[in-house]
């Protein structure tokens, strides 16, 4: 039988504010255990929330940044149940009336299409705290600094069917989210986790089967490795008679395999109902236009003038958008050379391979945009040819030298352009290379092309490299053609 796969994700963003979502604690990463956490988000008797207009104005800065219906009217509720990191015995979230209504991100895949996958809403809701198992011997410690720490839940149709898609829509939330700068959607600091809910139907069945939710999936890779364990697994539970049960699951990385954790609760498990300690949001259009004001040119519409204005690929110009910082990289490496294509080539290749594997991010990148863009204007203007090039970057890389042209300068690596001492080169590697040059002249002529490299590889070596390239091409097939 062939199966398709059926996917929705549930993302958590936590929002950029410096403090929580109803009360003043800072939400600083990495305090010590239980300093952040005050009256309010321990939920003693006779406080009361304030909302945090911060989270709100974040909030709907995504929905406008995804074209989202927003609301005039969005309404706190409680989300009751009992555990240890939950104080108060309540989360404080969004059920019935979220802050954004439906929208759309668009996603672009390996083979260069793009897709549309509906977003069902968005609602804000405060974080729970944490439990630590570790060093405390066969007890937990709970960490409450994260208690009321601001999140906005981006709830997805389940219209991803694939675990490539799945990423590929996690990825651009996640540009969406740092572009507009709600978050900095630091996934190992848990700034950006999700629950995926996956299940398994018969091709061309339209109802869906059962699903099961992979709680708390925090990489983009991950992402991935949870769904196929979960496709395989659900699909041989099927085909061998057994039937998937409405569950959640935890996603183990180091075995690379999902677990049960308990039975999936309903809405009605909850007990939801309108949080009598907050009034309703209301807002009105002039603030929203104000906001909608401040939005920054998003992923989507940068890709698309990266292809109409620059002319790039659909696929560089959506490697190059993925990131606020990597775009702004490109554009300023752009404008300082005057090439675009040559810039999209060095940012991706040589920045992009070196950054790699250093293990460093685009922002912490030795060699600044303007320095990238002063290297590859030499190449530009064929002051020095590609394999210089990459020197200069290096020695660049290690702080070697102030700049490109003093680097170029100081090494000797300007491009030999002039045709008589190019010529010259290469009457000498002809006239000493007699083997290679009877071979090429008994080779049939379409085999010449490759044996030309030979002759290619001594000149170059004759000028340490800095012979122009075409030239040395067109002057050896000119003569070695004319031998023949």
């Amino acid at each position: 039988m062939q199966w398709e796969t059926v996917i929705g994700l549930e993302v958590h963003v936590q929002l950029a504010t410096r403090s929580k979502i109803f009360s003043g604690s800072s939400t600083t990463y990495g305090a010590e255990p239980n300093t952040q956490a005050n009256a309010v988000d321990l939920g003693l008797p006779g406080v009361l929330p304030v909302l945090n207009e911060q989270a709100v104005a974040m909030a709907l800065k995504f929905g406008l940044g995804i074209h989202a219906e927003i609301p005039e009217v969005s309404v706190f509720d409680r989300k009751n149940y009992f555990y240890a990191d939950l104080p108060k015995g309540y989360q404080t979230s969004q059920m019935y009336h979220p802050i954004v209504g439906p929208g759309e991100v668009e996603i672009c895949l390996d083979d260069g299409t793009s897709k549309a996958i509906r977003v069902h809403h968005a609602h804000l809701e405060e974080d729970a705290g944490k439990s630590l198992h570790e060093d405390f011997h066969g007890m937990t410690g709970i960490d409450l600094n994260r208690a009321g720490t601001p999140l906005l839940e981006i709830v997805s149709e389940p219209d991803m069917r694939s675990a490539k898609e799945a990423a590929a829509y996690l990825k651009a939330i996640h540009s969406i989210v740092t572009y507009l700068g709600i978050s900095d959607g630091n996934m190992a600091e848990g700034s950006m986790r999700c629950d995926v809910n996956v299940s398994v139907r018969p091709k061309g069945q339209e109802a869906f089967g059962t699903r099961a939710e992979v709680k708390n999936v925090n990489s983009f890779r991950f992402v991935e490795r949870a769904i196929a364990f979960e496709v395989e697994r659900q699909i041989e539970l099927i085909e061998d008679g057994g039937k998937v049960v409405q569950e959640t699951r935890l996603y183990d990385p180091d075995a690379d395999e999902t677990r049960s954790m308990r039975t999936k609760e309903e809405a009605n498990d909850y007990r939801y109902f309108p949080c009598p300690d907050l009034l309703p949001v209301v807002l009105d259009c002039a603030y929203v236009d104000h906001l909608r004001e401040t939005l920054p040119e998003l992923p989507a519409d940068k890709r698309a003038r990266f292809q109409n204005d620059f002319g790039l690929s659909a696929y560089d110009a959506g490697v190059l958008s993925a990131s606020r910082e990597m775009a702004e990289y490109f554009e300023r490496t752009k404008e300082v050379c005057g090439d675009a294509k040559q810039a999209a080539n060095w940012v991706q290749g040589e920045l992009s391979g070196a950054l790699n594997r250093d293990g460093l991010d685009i922002s912490d990148s030795p060699v600044s945009a303007d320095a990238l863009g002063a290297l590859v204007a030499r190449v530009v203007d064929d002051t020095i040819n590609g394999k210089a090039a990459k020197q200069v970057f290096q020695a660049l890389w290690n702080s070697e030298g102030a700049s490109a042209d003093e680097i170029i300068e100081a090494k000797g690596l300007k491009q030999v352009t002039d045709t008589g001492a190019i010529e010259a080169m290469v009457d000498q590697v002809i006239a000493d290379s007699p083997a290679q040059v009877a071979q090429y002249r008994d080779a049939e002529p379409d085999k010449r092309g490759k044996m030309i490299g030979y002759f290619v590889g001594q000149v170059m070596k004759a000028s340490r490299g800095t012979a122009n390239p075409p030239q040395v091409n067109a002057l050896l097939k000119d003569k070695l053609d004319a031998l023949c």
